[in-house]
Parts: structure tokens; C-alpha cells; sequence
């Protein structure tokens, strides 16, 4: 679970830590990550021809590798996705050892997503484009997704939600999230 956000203050973050916490109470295993300490230079192809991947993009790609499925809470920049949420999903696409198979991180691997901002979509129309970058990827991405509008009186003290909505968005989000990913465990 992480949010495509290095930012401290985060609406983002917020949301990915009270995605991981529904994860958890519904019995998952989860890791909760911030990009921020993984920071890596803008994908440069002559970066990684010169001197291969940086040191934090080998080891977010092996956290991606490690897991079965995530969540990204990704923030809504001008109807996209942030840059450092592309350049981490950028740099963690690229092979880096011998006969790896393509898009190693990816494939096989489950996700969800969510947003949060200030006005009225929640962040919804930066969710399409990610959407369609996962799936071409070879992420599944569950159908369900949270978009939380007025981002910055949408929680609580205890890092809840506070519209029953949204709240419902999410639970269905991580309930999706779970059973798919062990669906596709178990083969079924």
C-alpha cells in the first residue's frame, strides 16, 4: 500500500495508511511504503544504459516483486497522475538482471486503486489513466476504486473517513482487492 505522493502532508498517504489498516482487519498481510524514501532520479534511458538501476528502484521493485497485489492512493495532477508515481512505475518496469522476464514487478500482480482530493471528483479522473497504464502492464486492477472529494476535511482524527460513502468505496475496494488476489493464488 502506498500513495503516489512523496509529499508529508499527503491526502494521499492518509489514505493509503487507512487502506492498509482495512486490509490488515480483514486478516491480510500488508506493507505500508512512502515513495519519499525511495527516491530515484527521472527515468533517463542513458541513466540505466550508464549505470543500470538506482539502488531505490531495485528496492521497490523487489517489494513489488515479493507481494501479490497493492494499492495505490494516487493524487490527481491536472487530470493525470503525480510524476514521482510515473517515475517510480517507470524505473521498477526495467529489467536489471540476467534473463529476467519482462515487466517482472508486474505481472500476476493484483492492484487497486484510490484517490483523494479537494474537489468534487475526488481525484477520479487521474484513476483512468492509471488505470490504463497497469492493465497495460499486465497489473489486474479490481473494477472497484474510492475517489474522496473535499480531501482536506474528509478524515477524521483517527485517520478515518467521515462520509459513509467513500468509507463504503474503500471497504469494497480492499474486500475486492483481497479475494481477487487470492483467487488468482489459488489458481481458481
Amino acid at each position: 500500500m502506498f500513495a503516489g505522493s512523496a509529499r508529508k502532508a499527503s491526502t494521499n498517504k492518509r489514505l493509503a495508511a487507512l487502506a492498509a489498516r482495512t486490509a490488515r482487519e480483514a486478516g491480510a498481510e500488508v506493507t505500508l511504503i512512502d515513495l519519499a524514501d525511495f527516491d530515484m532520479p527521472i527515468y533517463n534511458g542513458d541513466i540505466e544504459t550508464d549505470s543500470g538501476l538506482p539502488e531505490n528502484a531495485k528496492r521497490l521493485k523487489q517489494l513489488f516483486v515479493e507481494h501479490d497485489g497493492f494499492f495505490i492512493a494516487s493524487p490527481e495532477y491536472n487530470s493525470s497522475i503525480s510524476a514521482v508515481l510515473k517515475n517510480a512505475l517507470d524505473w521498477i518496469s526495467r529489467p536489471h538482471t540476467e534473463n529476467e522476464p519482462g515487466l517482472w514487478a508486474f505481472q500476476g500482480k493484483v492492484a487497486a486503486i484510490g484517490s483523494v482530493a479537494p474537489g468534487a471528483l475526488g481525484g477520479l479522473r487521474g484513476l483512468v489513466p492509471l488505470r490504463m497504464m497497469l492493465g497495460n502492464i499486465g497489473v489486474t486492477v479490481v473494477p472497484n476504486q474510492v475517489a474522496v472529494s473535499d480531501g482536506f476535511n474528509a478524515f477524521n482524527d483517527d485517520g478515518g473517513l467521515l462520509a459513509e460513502m467513500p468509507s463504503g468505496m474503500l471497504n469494497a475496494t480492499i474486500t475486492q482487492l483481497i479475494e481477487t488476489t487470492g483467487a488468482l493464488k489459488r489458481g481458481a
